[in-house]
């Protein structure tokens, strides 16, 4: 009879400890199926609305207020061009970043960008226009009187400084590259701005937002600078992470942007202080540009 007991009693601890055993098995295979979520640095990439040095200043408040709303630090990285934050996004050394409007659209297209967030500006809302600037001495009145001038696009990626104007000179039965005397790349709005103040280029494009900052700040006046054409409001400019970001990751950084405005307003003081909030932003805002580049025939893929 003790036998008997000694037995039940031996197969009972060994159901036990096989059933500890499987369950710590389930355990580990669950814990290992899960993704690494640990980020050790968020790092953000700007475009150049004005030169490098300028825009690192004006983010500070911003990502200070970021690297508070993570419990990261938060690395700036300013590019010499737009083609340089995309490229940056999809070689994976930037998790969240600024962009125009076509900027983002090939990001989207090249680095797996994902919109989160659109800038809401005062007065404008969460739209800007694109300008056509000359000097106020130059005889140009109008559109067509700038075939046979010189011209200062912005960047081959701005929204504001080349694909909307490029689109308006189509509809406008202009081509920029067979009927001005020359075409060159300004680099940043202020650059393509200062090039018509300096008489380097007889007229230019570039966004109304950099506009007004120039005119607050007396680095253009009307004296330098007239508009002769200003276009619809064009969506605005976005801030969009990597689609692989850890979902938990994402939803921390979408919660900074939306609550900046009541919790920290000074981090909305990049570019001239004129943003103030962001709002919710998706990827399908932006199938207007894509229909723009369409018309002019771009190959989004090959950009």
């Amino acid at each position: 009879m003790m036998k008997k007991q000694q037995v039940g009693l031996f197969l009972g601890l060994c159901l036990l400890v096989l059933a500890v055993v499987m369950a710590g098995c389930g355990s580990d295979a669950k814990n290992t199926a899960q993704p690494v979520t640990e980020m050790k640095v968020l790092r953000v990439g700007a475009i150049p609305a004005e030169d490098a040095q300028k825009t690192r200043e004006a983010y500070k408040a911003l990502t200070d207020y970021l690297a508070k709303k993570t419990g990261l630090p938060v690395e700036l990285f300013v590019a010499t061009d737009y083609s340089g934050v995309i490229e940056a996004m999809r070689g994976g050394k930037l998790d969240i970043a600024y962009f125009g409007p076509f900027s983002y659209v090939l990001a989207a297209d090249k680095a797996n960008a994902e919109a989160y967030a659109v800038e809401k500006r005062k007065g404008s809302g969460t739209s800007y226009k694109s300008l056509v600037i000359t000097s106020p001495n130059s005889g140009i009145e109008k559109l067509a009187d700038i075939k046979g001038r010189t011209y200062a696009f912005v960047d081959p990626a701005s929204t504001s400084g080349n694909l909307i104007p490029r689109s308006i000179y189509k509809k406008n039965d202009i081509d920029p590259d067979k009927d001005f005397k020359s075409v060159v790349y300004a680099g940043g709005h202020d650059a393509a701005a200062l090039a018509v103040k300096n008489h380097k280029v007889d007229a230019a494009s570039m966004d109304d937002i950099t506009y007004s900052n120039m005119k607050e700040k007396n680095l253009i006046s009307d004296q330098d600078i007239k508009i002769i054409y200003q276009s619809d409001p064009i969506p605005g400019s976005v801030w969009a992470w990597r689609k692989d970001l850890p979902e938990t990751v994402k939803e921390t950084i979408k919660q900074a942007f939306l609550e900046v405005a009541k919790e920290d307003p000074a981090a909305l003081s990049a570019y001239g202080g004129k943003v103030e909030d962001y709002a919710p932003a998706k990827d399908a805002d932006y199938n207007v540009i894509r229909e723009t580049a369409k018309i002019l025939n771009l190959d989004l893929s090959k950009k």
